[in-house]
């Protein structure tokens, strides 16, 4: 059967791929299997990857809300747009898992000009530049000019000291971050010039998906207890991920949410950054 994806392509649909995303969801084989089988009675000739995503969501949510929020999470963090600014904070959040000491949204002077940085981040001894790249579009991807126009930046701000983590710090390394994905150019291009990307799906084994999966570092968009608005009132007051909930139910209560609301919440939250 031939299915539409969110770029314009036909395809045929692959039920193994299908299935491999609902079991990384959490969900159980059963679980799993049932969902499938309730997806093929609905399908018909050209149906969009995008229905058919709303269908399974739907039917993970009936299974667990945690299983549909880890299910959920590319789209949770597109969520963290329009302006990218909770992005760039998510992306600070990710690096400080790793033990790494962060500052966002700083402006640095340049050998020749001033350069507004999305993220600086500091680990043993090495302090890098964050570039972070959102697209609200999920089929858009960050080419060969990111990297080449990021590289300049990084070339005029290496040559001086800045006051940052101390008053005489050196850049010495580039980051650039999207929620999408790099060009095959942008990727060949990136390496020769020894700049790290991060992206959904790359590094093969250290991406965005992955490290959100093996450190729980979901962000708050994720959870499907709460409304956009709710989620949006999170993000302004600095809760970027589910786990700062868990360790503080307080801005729940901030946010307006009923006692008996902010028990189901947590209980998505407990669930969803729970190791399985």
């Amino acid at each position: 059967m031939k299915i539409i994806k969110h770029s314009g392509d036909i395809v045929e649909f692959n039920s193994d791929k299908l299935k491999k995303s609902l079991l990384k969801s959490g969900a159980s084989t059963v679980v799993v299997d049932t969902i499938l089988n309730a997806i093929k009675k609905h399908m018909y000739e050209g149906i969009s990857t995008k229905e058919i995503y709303k269908m399974a969501f739907s039917l993970l949510k009936k299974s667990a809300n945690s299983h549909a929020a880890r299910y959920n999470l590319r789209e949770a963090i597109r969520l963290l747009g329009p302006a990218g600014f909770f992005f760039e904070k998510y992306i600070a959040r990710l690096f400080v898992a790793e033990n790494y000491k962060t500052i966002t949204n700083l402006t640095l002077q340049g050998k020749c000009v001033s350069h507004e940085i999305d993220v600086l981040v500091k680990k043993n001894e090495t302090i890098a530049m964050v570039e972070c790249k959102y697209h609200a579009g999920r089929d858009v991807a960050s080419d060969v000019k990111v990297p080449m126009y990021i590289l300049s930046r990084f070339n005029d701000l290496k040559e001086r000291k800045h006051p940052i983590f101390d008053q005489k710090d050196m850049v010495s390394k580039c980051w650039i971050v999207t929620n999408n994905r790099f060009t095959a150019d942008a990727i060949t291009f990136s390496k020769c010039s020894e700049l790290s990307l991060l992206s959904w799906n790359y590094p093969p084994e250290n991406n965005l998906k992955t490290k959100n999966d093996n450190n729980s570092l979901y962000p708050v968009t994720c959870l499907t207890t709460l409304s956009l608005a709710e989620k949006d009132k999170l993000l302004i007051l600095d809760v970027i991920l589910v786990k700062e909930i868990i360790n503080n139910s307080d801005c729940l209560n901030r946010i307006g949410l009923s006692e008996n609301r902010m028990k189901n919440v947590l209980k998505e939250a407990s669930e969803l950054c729970r190791y399985f």
